[in-house]
């Protein structure tokens, strides 16, 4: 099999049998194209369809020589093992040649998330005079009060706002649809922005339902909210090192630092698996700390 057929081949299986959206089949199929390559840099070349354990393993050692990272290594891996069930599925193969390949090992990191002070202060340096100010502010909003991606923030649209029940309907990975409840400082916001800001922009055509536009009336790229929240943490005086899903990281730490239930945490977020939500229980060390202070007999 050829590399443009396995590439069709893999495309095909990932939207239909997957249902992934367009970025996540392009990830896919990017760590498919290394696979790929080296079967073509070896001599012989070898086919993909055909690879043994050892080749695997050889190609694993390869990229990890090449300075590729363990999560880097353990994506690229899941891809690859994507590509072989789907080879299965499809009758080609009857054995999975990465069945037997181990994982990397993955230290757990901690996700880098604001307190409160930091969130207002951010809020704060927003230059209300400024135009398109007001859409600024109410995407910070939305962000930290819904816990949204930022791919989720910029592809919000009004029709799926329902403020009435305080819901937004969430569009997330995979095209998973979920309902998440919204704050009324976000609905706050958001309204004053519809009204002071979005109706005097020329929508573009394509994007009539979407609720956050840019000065050109068409809708924001994730790249322009990245710039915008690293500028604005700068602005604020704040040296961690953020990104706008750090507001995603704030919504769950202090969702569970106050005491919410990890299920309901886990279905606001969108994890398809709660041990993805999990990570934020480990975060409040001086809550944990005051727990054990108060409770543990050898501390009284």
């Amino acid at each position: 099999m050829g590399s443009a057929e396995a590439t069709d081949l893999f495309r095909t299986y990932l939207k239909l049998e997957r249902s992934l959206s367009d970025r996540s089949v392009e990830a896919y199929v990017r760590d498919l194209g290394k696979l790929l390559r080296f079967c073509e840099a070896h001599s012989p070349s070898l086919d993909v369809v055909h690879l043994s354990l050892e080749d695997i393993q050889a190609f694993i050692t390869t990229v990890a020589k090449g300075g590729l990272g363990a999560r880097s290594q353990a994506r690229l891996l899941s891809a690859v093992r994507c590509f072989y069930k789907c080879l299965r599925v499809e009758r080609i193969l009857k054995t999975d040649p990465t069945e037997l390949v181990d994982m990397p090992r993955l230290g757990r990191k901690l996700p880098t998330f604001l307190t409160l002070q930091e969130i207002d202060a951010m809020v704060a340096a927003i230059d209300m005079s400024r135009p398109m100010a007001h859409r600024d502010r109410a995407m910070l909003e939305t962000l930290y009060g819904c816990g949204l991606r930022v791919s989720e923030l910029c592809t919000l649209r009004m029709s799926r706002l329902h403020f009435n029940e305080g819901f937004v309907r969430v569009i997330g990975k995979g095209d998973k649809e979920r309902l998440v409840p919204i704050s009324p400082e976000a609905m706050k916001q958001i309204d004053v922005y519809r009204n002071e800001e979005r109706v005097h922009l020329p929508v573009q055509k394509a994007a009539e339902d979407f609720l956050f536009l840019n000065t050109r009336g068409s809708g924001l790229s994730r790249i322009s909210v990245f710039n915008f929240v690293k500028k604005l943490a700068v602005k604020a005086g704040i040296r961690k090192t953020i990104s706008p899903h750090t507001f995603r990281h704030s919504f769950a730490t202090h969702l569970v630092e106050g005491g919410a239930d990890l299920r309901a945490v886990q279905e606001m977020l969108g994890h398809a698996s709660i041990t993805t939500t999990e990570i934020y229980t480990h975060l409040d060390r001086d809550y944990l700390r005051s727990n054990i202070m108060q409770f543990h007999p050898r501390a009284k």
